[in-house]
């Protein structure tokens, strides 16, 4: 299969502002090219919608009609997120005839992960049909509703990724990918056929929420808080004890599912510290249930922007941490890249989920195609 040039969007779950959009040339098994990547911000009005959207999906949770704002709200950062694509393509000398495939993850407002008793649910907002329009390519969006409606997780997607990178380095199971977004996510591939994904706790998001409800500031900016701060140890420990962590993968979060009221009645420095290191101790866990626990963690996504993090993942998981960059990925552009490859994958009927990564019964294709 020839590759062909794609283009990535994600938007995390930390509302940061954020676009983030990069290009790839890939047949949806290997990356041939990579191409140019951007940050591209909201305007504050756009992030401000999103912000109320997921408060109002977290009081609609699946129940009943959908709340209203989902419309506004979809059309506003599809808008946007075509522009950032169409800035991105043209400011680098190509063409959208010349784009193959669009990946639009879309904005998760809402996430909640299957029982014994029932299915899981999904949603992530975007409007590929109009995306598709705007743009004058394909456009493969939806990535997760029929992994859910199958009965998988829905989460994480990024395995064929991260396990392409694996491969291009020529790693075995001494090294796995960690993302550390508003969850944290982890990849592991064992150098022949295995590859293993799951949802390891919570990352930036209830460090995050815990900086904004102080009022101090949008999240604890090069951890000065956490590095400032004392752990509450006893606190962590029973922290330590939710039934998440130990239990068997497939499995999913919620960015909400552990939030910010874990540090009630701490101070600033000790709450942040204390949240800080429940990351790294999670993280710390999920290696255990690896058939093979890793010597090294390769990390991406914004948390590994955070000193205190990348300090105390050594001491409370158990690993060497390093940055995306140490092995000449582009950390910031890495979940956009993801969905380029995704898309190309859907394009050409290739799996994007799989039993150990989202719990489906068998590997299948994912999302919907546009244009």
């Amino acid at each position: 299969m020839e590759p062909i040039w794609a283009v990535g969007l994600m938007t995390g779950t930390v509302l940061d502002g954020n676009i983030d959009v990069a290009m790839l040339k890939t047949d949806g098994v290997t990356v041939t090219e990579f191409g140019p990547w951007t940050l591209a911000p909201y305007g504050e009005d756009v992030r401000a919608l999103l912000v109320d959207t997921v408060a109002a999906a977290r009081a609609w949770n699946f129940e009943g009609p959908e709340p209203a704002i989902f419309a506004d709200a979809e059309a506003a950062l599809t808008r946007a997120q075509a522009k950032a694509v169409r800035a991105l393509v043209e400011s680098n000398g190509l063409r959208m005839s010349e784009i193959g495939a669009v990946g639009f993850h879309g904005q998760t407002v809402l996430h909640r992960a299957p029982t014994a008793t029932r299915i899981g649910d999904t949603r992530q907002l975007g409007d590929g049909a109009l995306m598709a329009e705007m743009l004058g390519t394909k456009v493969v969006y939806d990535f997760r509703t029929a992994d859910v409606r199958s009965g998988g997780q829905g989460a994480p997607l990024s395995a064929s990724y991260h396990a392409a990178l694996l491969r291009a380095l020529g790693t075995t199971g001494d090294t796995a990918v960690l993302n550390l977004g508003g969850v944290a996510n982890i990849t592991w591939w064992d150098g022949a056929d295995a590859v293993i994904a799951f949802d390891t706790g919570p990352a930036n998001a209830p460090i995050n929420d815990f900086v904004r409800e102080r009022a101090l500031g949008e999240m604890d900016r090069d951890g000065r808080l956490a590095l400032a701060g004392t752990v509450d140890e006893e606190r962590l420990a029973r922290l330590l004890e939710h039934r998440y962590m130990t239990a068997p993968f497939p499995k999913s979060l919620d960015r909400f599912d552990f939030s910010a009221a874990m540090a009630e009645g701490l101070t600033d420095t000790d709450g942040a510290a204390t949240l800080t290191a429940f990351t790294c101790a999670a993280v710390g866990k999920a290696l255990d249930l690896l058939p093979r626990r890793p010597d090294r963690l390769i990390v991406c996504g914004g948390g590994r922007r955070n000193p205190a993090i990348m300090a105390l993942l050594p001491q409370r998981a158990g690993v060497k941490a390093i940055p995306a960059e140490a092995v000449g990925w582009r950390g910031d552009a890495i979940e956009a890249e993801c969905f380029a490859l995704l898309a190309v994958r859907r394009l050409r009927d290739l799996p994007i989920s799989f039993p150990t990564t989202t719990g489906v019964k068998t590997p299948m294709t994912g999302g919907k195609v546009a244009g």
